[in-house]
């Protein structure tokens, strides 16, 4: 994989003007709704109903916004077919399917470590309690 890190940057000075950015972009694909699109999207082209089925809990609102995002930012792509009714389907896009990689490794991380973040979580949650 060309430009891979194997260190993070200390701190996002580091990374240059371009730290800002950066943030903005970790924000946008950080986020759930993102996420569960792209996952969503994994397997080929999908509807907006479709899609707002397969992720569960997501509003008309959030999933159209959340969408325009990501075609904005080249991730997906939107093709509407001239029929009626109108017929539009969201894809992945050869960026999109490149985030799939480390996005389905961190997915993987969690399952493999969930075990052992719920048995953390139940001892920092014992240790630090509300004393009455």
């Amino acid at each position: 994989m060309t430009g891979t890190r194997l260190e993070p940057p200390k701190s996002c000075q580091e990374v240059g003007p371009e730290g800002q950015f950066v943030r903005g972009v970790l924000d946008r694909i950080g986020d759930k709704w993102s996420l569960m699109i792209i996952g969503s999207l994994h397997r080929g082209p999908k509807r907006f109903g479709a899609l707002q089925m397969s992720i569960g809990g997501i509003s008309q609102r959030m999933l159209t916004l959340n969408l325009r995002h990501l075609e904005r930012d080249g991730l997906i792509s939107r093709t509407v077919y001239a029929e009626v009714p109108p017929r539009v389907e969201y894809e992945l896009t050869e960026l999109g399917h490149s985030l799939l990689v480390p996005v389905l490794e961190l997915v993987n991380w969690a399952a493999d470590n969930a075990e052992s973040i719920e048995k953390h979580r139940g001892s920092y949650d014992t240790t630090n309690a509300p004393k009455d």
